[in-house]
Formats: C-alpha cells, structure tokens, sequence
C-alpha cells in the first residue's frame, strides 16, 4: 500500500530499530521529515532521555525506511493554502496532509492532534491499521 507518513510515525520506527510493519508498504514523505526526525533526536539527546548513541543508531534507520521524498519546496503553496483553509497556523503537518491528497492515498500518523485535523482532508490511519 502506498502510504505518506509523518515525523511521528519515523520516529517510532527509528527508535525501535527498524520499518517493521511498514516494510511491506511504499512510503513517501514531504522534503522536511528528515529534518524533523533529526530534531527530535536531538532534542531527546539534549534532555537525557535518550543516549547520543542511541539517537545515532536511530537515525540512520531512517535511511533504510526506503522513503521517497517529494521535491523539497513543491509542498509550499499547497501546504500553505491547506493551513489556511483549515485554520492551522503553522504549515509543517499541512505539508503531510497535502502530499497524501496529491498521492490519493492515505496518511499514517501517531499524532492524534495531526490526524484530526488532516481527516477532513485525506484518509489517516494508525499504526494498528497496517
């Protein structure tokens, strides 16, 4: 199945060490998910809940996930016009959501918040759809 997922949802994979039940799936993410992911990492090394080689391990699993990134920056004005449209104000997540509608196929996310607001717009599951 082909699948777009968030920084969420890459995260819990890196942190456990591998795709799991993703490895079946074609996956797709917008340019700034790597960027996110790495941010997390570090910020969870910077607070001491994780070690800097374990944030290490949990980074380079994010390039075995066999992403296809969508061309940085061709998610700007749809991502833009979506946040508006739905009153969000920052266009980070509106970027997942519009690369999930420009695929026509569904997002996959553990942001409960995320998947709200996004289920207006595209398909979300969780993890326990899969």
């Amino acid at each position: 199945m082909r699948l777009v997922i968030d920084a969420s949802v890459a995260l819990d994979r890196c942190l456990a060490g591998d795709a799991g039940p993703l490895a079946d799936h074609e996956l797709h993410a917008p340019a700034l998910l790597a960027s996110e992911v790495a941010s997390v990492l570090r910020e969870m090394t910077h607070r001491g809940e994780i070690t800097v080689t374990r944030a290490t391990r949990a980074a380079t699993v994010l390039e075995t996930l066999g992403l296809a990134y969508a061309q940085p920056g061709s998610l700007v004005m749809p991502a833009f016009e979506l946040a508006t449209r739905l009153g969000w104000a920052k266009t980070d997540d509106a970027e997942y959501v519009s690369l999930a509608s420009r695929l026509a196929c569904p997002l996959l996310s553990l942001d409960a918040r995320l998947a709200r607001g996004a289920a207006q717009v595209v398909q979300v599951l969780g993890p326990a759809d899969l």
